[in-house]
């Protein structure tokens, strides 16, 4: 099995983190250090990635954790910071996040250890689009909801066109919805920034047609294998 995706399916990481990982001197086979990305697995071999040999989940798994505010979307934080891995820890299998929502952001998080489907997911050549509910401050104008849809500069790259549903409009603030295909860090926050509007709140609730639904924070639950079949296929 290549070695990339020995590692996506012990889950550490996705194939493309696995070859970063990899590219980077973290992996070893047998104890020596492995640069060599195309390498093929074998039986024998113990694969260590920083300093843990891993035991290859044969077994996919999937979940939805709907992810509360204050935690951070990765494996492990050097800075002892809570990680969304604490609101998995009585899963059996070792499952990683499909993507990241920011530290600010609650909703919808995928947990699995299949690297093929993350790559899937997050890769912006498969056009999955992902949905957010945010409350913005100001008064969002039909122009700035035009120039959100047909794209917006966030710093040197221009936004691809977006799905935005204007829900309500108050005093002082607004609700709207926004479905975008790509995945730049804080994208949507900085879209908003970039018609001037700060987002307030901001909750990921679908990913393609796979809904968020009542799940409430902190809790997950498993996929139906129609949810998974959708998203390997989507």
């Amino acid at each position: 099995m290549r070695l990339n995706k020995y590692i996506a399916q012990a889950g550490v990481a996705s194939r493309r983190k696995a070859d970063e990982l990899t590219a980077a001197g973290k992996v070893k086979i047998n104890g020596v250090v492995m640069t060599e990305m195309g390498y093929d697995v074998k039986p024998e071999d113990v694969v260590e990635v920083n300093g843990r040999a891993l035991e290859n989940a044969a077994r996919p798994v999937y979940y939805v954790l709907n992810k509360p505010v204050g935690y951070i979307t990765t494996a492990q934080d050097e800075q002892g910071r809570l990680t969304v891995m604490e609101l998995m820890a009585d899963v059996e299998q070792r499952v990683f996040p499909v993507g990241r929502l920011d530290c600010n952001t609650s909703g919808l998080l995928i947990m699995t250890n299949d690297g093929n489907l993350a790559y899937r997911l997050t890769h912006p050549k498969h056009n999955v689009y992902k949905t957010y509910r945010a409350r913005v401050s100001g008064f969002l104008s039909p122009g700035r909801v035009e120039k959100l849809r047909t794209g917006v500069d966030i710093g040197g790259y221009v936004t691809a066109p977006a799905q935005v549903a204007l829900l309500r409009q108050g005093d002082r603030s607004a609700i709207v919805e926004i479905s975008i295909c790509e995945g730049k860090n804080r994208q949507v926050r900085k879209m908003f920034a970039a018609v001037g509007n700060k987002v307030v709140e901001l909750q990921r609730t679908a990913i393609g047609e796979l809904k968020l639904g009542r799940l409430k924070e902190g809790q997950y639950r498993k996929l139906t294998p129609k949810e998974v079949e959708y998203l390997k296929n989507c």
